[in-house]
């Protein structure tokens, strides 16, 4: 089936028609950018071939080390529990990942399982790890998730944020669109890609009240820190949902947090030059 086809036709997350057709068409080799929690990101299978396509398309280094992404309810499938640091057990980490997901978009990165491929790990702390991104448990995006895990499995699904990258760009930070007409623009000629929109964006946005339109927030899961005798999960990525926020739901599991260094400086968001029209 040929993404020429639907090309102008309008596709949205929300309807479950359009996220089959969306997971069919990643089955054959597209990439979708989709709507994700509160912005876009660009989903593709997770082979080696499709994500060094991906990076080119975005204008990364073809070998840059990937993410996944699947449903929030199979986050832990992607990690070694067994591989956790003490004190955190699997039942921790399922409450940390459920309470989390909750509240919005948000990102981990923790122990590898053996199925993940070279190509979407990376040793950090001495220790093999991925990064597993997901929308949150309120985000229409699941069902295609869903659809489109099934649909390539036992492949996983690479996910990356929707834009060119800084390395095209020459910016320090390149944000990812929240905008569908911005995106088109942006990646526009991109071949096989497929756009699965907000079926209104301001809404998409309203949802998580306590995010920013950025990419997200990534705890670490692969080594912690005891202070006083509370454990605490680092911060990786300072990003949608900020660390007073972070800080307040670790609270509730009691755990800290701490802010690595790649963190102490948050993302920024995409900043257009009008204000964008409602979604019909």
């Amino acid at each position: 089936m040929s993404t020429s086809t639907f090309r102008n036709h309008r596709l949205v997350v929300d309807d479950l028609t359009d996220t089959a057709l969306a997971a069919t068409l990643l089955a054959g080799g597209a990439v979708v950018a989709h709507g994700f929690g509160n912005i876009y990101a660009l989903t593709a299978r997770g082979d080696a071939a499709s994500v060094a396509r991906v990076n080119a398309l975005k204008g990364r280094p073809v070998d840059q080390v990937g993410s996944i992404t699947l449903p929030p309810d199979r986050l832990l499938s992607a990690f070694d529990v067994d591989a956790l640091p003490e004190p955190l057990t699997p039942e921790l980490v399922g409450r940390v990942v459920d309470a989390f997901a909750r509240v919005g978009p948000i990102g981990f990165r923790g122990p590898a399982a053996s199925h993940v491929p070279a190509h979407l790990a990376s040793t950090a702390n001495g220790v093999l790890t991925t990064q597993v991104i997901v929308p949150g448990t309120r985000c229409p995006s699941n069902r295609f998730l869903t659809l489109a895990a099934a649909a390539v499995s036992p492949v996983p699904l690479f996910i990356t944020s929707a834009n060119r990258s800084r390395h095209v760009t020459g910016a320090a930070d390149e944000p990812a669109h929240w905008r569908a007409d911005a995106l088109r623009d942006d990646l526009a000629g991109a071949h096989g890609l497929v756009v699965l929109e907000h079926a209104d964006e301001r809404t998409a946005r309203h949802r998580y009240p306590y995010h920013q339109p950025m990419s997200t927030t990534i705890l670490g899961l692969h080594h912690v820190s005891v202070v006083d005798g509370v454990v605490h999960l680092p911060v990786e990525r300072n990003g949608s949902l900020d660390v007073a926020r972070v800080r307040w739901v670790l609270a509730g599991l009691g755990l800290g947090v701490t802010v690595e260094p790649s963190a102490r400086t948050r993302l920024t968001a995409r900043e257009y030059g009008a204000a964008p029209a409602l979604s019909s």
